[in-house]
């Protein structure tokens, strides 16, 4: 290691912040713009200038992910012994290290113990997912509040059931875990707080081996992170903080940029530094984010590309759901097609959990692999309990006995405003199993062969790995080369349960987030029809009353004249099943028959760009789906 190759291949903002060895320090680091190489080559020169020895450098991140990630990049540059850690993972080695008792036992998970608690609720609540109640919990607890404070301290937050309840949950949770000798995350930080709070040598001796400390993400910082920082740091300010608060959307876990943001203020000599060269992304792609910059607040920062021109980014209205989602289908294949993208580097995001079932459904139907980050449609909580009691059902009044298996699971049938996100989830996708079953429902084939269907139109074929669908939460930090952001509409981005201003600006950092995890190619898509309203955000961009009017399926064809051609394809399809023994949906799904029917191939070559006629289909049943278009064309003109 040496000061070369520290300082090797960074730009003069870079360099700016690898010189600043001492402390305190803050970096607004945008998007794509190298962060992490900027404090591991800081961290390095700390050493190389021997401002600290390695072993007192204490950096610390997020996620076990980008700790390791840290700690190989520290190895490369022959930085030594410098600690990389979570600040959960650094609590409890500080308690095994320094506190006058062990810990306890660490809970892996918040889940069973709540879920035995929550089915003792009463039945309008005692199916909520119990990962709900856990990430109240923790919102309660990373803001260091007690049961005994929680019903006074809620203000405006709106519990996932009664408040009432919710704390004797919590009370109940707490006290069963004490009784077993258990603690959880949060309590290992609370813990190691209260120690240095409370023994003087512990405190002496931690602050004696530690005397710099870098924090990445510093915008996710929460009260309770914050709280143990300020232990180790003491009256010393040799603190590096890097953060974006443009990405600052976890404020479910109680994560504030306010600490980012504040730095300045609470150590006045702070060196501040922006890194805004981006790496990522191109130059239209940032050119479209940054109109949302002028919205963000914050500390001002303006992204610059330092990558070639690519395509600019296309803004999509529709007249319809069903266009839209085949057109992000279409979109998939043919920038794997024509542009050669992976499926592995195309991502499709989307604000809940739920609306990956469109998508599944379709890839399923059109061939293409595709990977569900956030659990996919089947094995989410609904479907996953669900499904066993299907299988082995032998009933033929399969829209009956699936109508009754999902209000024996709480389903309610009306609609979700009001609950979390995993209940509004929860709840969609048990609606989408009844409908799935009234849509089945023939009175010839049994529950179980509905459950064979589910998994035919669900599971991805071929290898595991695909287009990515995910949420928008799950993408920060990740990067693809192109992404795909539909459903920009009113109650879907910004989300139905953001009614403040501080919702609605942490709603508009999730579509900054999702639009500069693109590198070349990126398509935003919404309805604009019926009760469907384009997203506020949409005018921010530039894509509000001047936008092109909403796309309808193509060609301009009469409506009377497709629906005609509709049934024609439909009866076929039923004849070619009832011939080849199948279900219908393997010959061909309802929506390959709707584009089939809009689209009028003339020919099998035309008849092959159509989503969901792959070369297998084409052969088998080109030659029918072609006669049978002819013979309905025929007659409509007669």
């Amino acid at each position: 290691m040496d000061e070369r190759t520290i300082m090797l291949n960074l730009n003069s903002q870079q360099r700016c912040a690898v010189a600043a060895v001492r402390g305190p320090v803050c970096i607004l680091a945008g998007a794509g713009s190298g962060k992490t190489t900027a404090i591991t080559r800081r961290i390095a020169n700390q050493v190389w200038e021997r401002s600290f020895p390695a072993t007192a450098i204490l950096a610390v991140t997020f996620t076990d992910k980008a700790a390791s990630q840290m700690r190989t990049r520290l190895a490369t540059l022959g930085a030594g012994p410098v600690r990389t850690q979570t600040f959960h993972s650094a609590a409890l080695a500080q308690l095994h290290a320094l506190a006058v008792e062990s810990p306890g036992q660490i809970l892996s998970s918040k889940a069973a113990p709540l879920r035995q608690i929550a089915n003792t609720l009463p039945k309008p609540y005692r199916f909520r997912p119990a990962a709900d109640l856990a990430t109240e919990i923790e919102w309660a607890k990373n803001r260091r509040l007690t049961p005994l404070g929680y019903l006074e301290s809620l203000g405006d937050h709106e519990p996932p059931i009664p408040a009432d309840l919710m704390a004797g949950v919590w009370r109940t949770y707490e006290s069963r875990k004490e009784a077993r000798g258990y603690i959880d995350f949060e309590d290992l930080l609370e813990l190691a707080i209260r120690m240095y709070d409370t023994d003087e040598y512990a405190r002496e001796r931690f602050q004696a081996r530690y005397a710099s400390f870098t924090v990445d993400e510093y915008q996710d910082v929460n009260l309770l992170q914050q709280s143990l920082l300020e232990r180790w740091l003491g009256q010393r300010d040799d603190l590096c903080v890097v953060g974006d608060d443009y990405q600052s959307i976890y404020s479910f876990t109680g994560a504030s940029a306010h600490y980012l943001l504040d730095m300045p203020r609470r150590f006045p000599n702070t060196t501040v530094v922006r890194l805004e060269d981006n790496y990522r992304s191109s130059p239209e792609i940032l050119a479209l984010a940054n109109r949302l910059v002028p919205h963000l607040g914050g500390a001002p920062k303006r992204l610059r590309s330092v990558l070639p021109p690519a395509p600019t980014p296309s803004l999509c209205p529709f007249a319809d759901p069903d266009t839209a989602n085949r057109f992000v289908v279409q979109h998939l294949r043919s920038l794997h097609d024509r542009e050669g993208i992976a499926y592995e580097e195309m991502a499709v995001l989307y604000r809940v959990n739920w609306r990956s079932e469109d998508y599944e459904e379709l890839l399923t139907e059109a061939g293409i692999p595709f990977h569900v980050a956030d659990g996919a449609f089947l094995a989410r909580p609904a479907a996953r309990r669900l499904m066993p009691k299907l299988k082995r059902s032998r009933a033929s009044d399969v829209a009956v006995q699936v109508r009754r298996a999902a209000q024996g699971e709480g389903w309610t049938g009306g609609a979700t405003e009001g609950l979390g996100e995993r209940e509004s989830t929860r709840q969609n996708d048990l609606g989408r199993l009844v409908r799935l079953a009234d849509e089945f429902d023939d009175g010839t084939r049994s529950v179980s062969d509905f459950a064979d269907e589910l998994e035919a139109r669900f599971s991805p074929q071929g290898p595991a790995r695909g287009v990515n669908l995910l949420t928008y939460h799950r993408a920060k930090g990740l990067e693809f080369d192109a992404v795909v952001l539909p459903h920009l509409e009113q109650g879907e981005l910004p989300f139905k349960r953001a009614r403040t201003d501080e919702a609605i600006a942490e709603e508009r950092r999730l579509l900054y987030v999702g639009m500069t995890r693109a590198k070349r190619y990126l398509s935003l898509s919404w309805v604009a029809s019926g009760k469907q309203r384009p997203s506020r955000f949409l005018a921010e961009l530039g894509a509000g009353a001047g936008s092109p009017a909403p796309r309808r399926p193509e060609g301009g064809v009469d409506r009377e004249e497709v629906s005609c051609e509709l049934r024609a394809l439909k009866r076929w399809r039923s004849a070619r099943a009832k011939a080849d023994a199948v279900p219908a949906f393997v010959v061909f799904h309802d929506s390959t028959l709707a584009d089939i029917a809009t689209n009028r191939p003339r020919n099998t070559r035309e008849l092959a760009r159509i989503s969901g006629v792959g070369p297998t289909k084409l052969e088998r049943y080109g030659a029918g789906i072609l006669e049978t278009l002819a013979e309905a064309g025929a007659q409509a003109t007669s």
